[in-house]
């Protein structure tokens, strides 16, 4: 019953119906999966996150050379907006996610990705066999809500064909940033503690760096995305599968 309430609220029930009656037979939340509803993002809509303005303009250049066929996996694509973005290049496009609301949004709205639920610090067998080995995983702003990280670099690093890229954002912090966030008062706004499956790690260049390359990756590079510098947004990092 909570789940029923929870699709009535957030407009999808009508999206599973439609799915059950074009036989999808309500794939898009299978029952192993139900209980994520609990402990993931609730997604109501194909609005795009505000981060998308500032973090595509830093991504977009790292994958213009990819060629036509290659495959992209964007692990934790929430609503699949993000993704989206990349159609029509000629790529086989995938994203999958541990919130069913999003799946079933972007699975509703782009048809011609491939979307489905899993979670991305767990064994990566299930998502092989869909997807098998790609040529870039993409990360937007997910790294910051995991309790495993490294489990999740380790799955990225897996899912990866030899010479493959890793292209992940996640919020900036430096030493100016901080400094500037503790005289402005606003570290408590910033860490967001009272956001439900909000951020819960911190990451700067030097510790995601260390943490990239635990999970084998080399030729890290790093750029800043919003804002001044060193007072960033965002920092987009990408890596390549030894």
């Amino acid at each position: 019953m909570h789940l029923v309430l929870q699709l009535l609220r957030t407009g999808l029930l009508p999206i599973l119906v439609k799915n059950a009656l074009a036989g999808e037979a309500l794939r898009c939340i299978p029952a192993k999966m139900l209980v994520m509803s609990g402990i993931s993002y609730e997604y109501r809509n194909t609005q795009p996150e505000a981060s998308h303005g500032y973090l595509f303009p830093v991504i977009e250049p790292l994958l213009k050379a990819l060629p036509a066929g290659s495959s992209v996996l964007d692990l934790g694509c929430g609503n699949g907006t993000f993704l989206a973005l990349f159609r029509g290049r000629g790529w086989k496009l995938f994203g999958t996610d541990f919130s069913p609301t999003g799946i079933a949004i972007a699975r509703e709205n782009f048809p011609d990705i491939q979307f489905f639920l899993a979670d991305s610090t767990s064994p990566t067998a299930e998502i092989l066999a869909r997807v098998g080995s790609v040529d870039v995983v993409l990360s937007t702003e997910v790294i910051e809500h995991l309790y495993d990280p490294r489990g999740f670099l380790r799955n990225a690093h897996q899912l990866l064909k030899p010479g493959g890229k890793l292209v992940l954002s996640t919020p900036y912090h430096g030493y100016f940033k901080n400094l500037m966030l503790a005289l402005t008062g606003k570290l408590d706004q910033h860490f967001t503690v009272l956001w439900d499956h909000g951020h819960i790690k911190f990451w700067s260049r030097k510790t995601l760096t260390h943490a990239l390359k635990e999970a084998g990756f080399a030729e890290i590079k790093f750029a800043g995305a919003g804002r001044l510098p060193w007072f960033w947004k965002s920092m987009v990092m990408s890596a390549t599968r030894k």
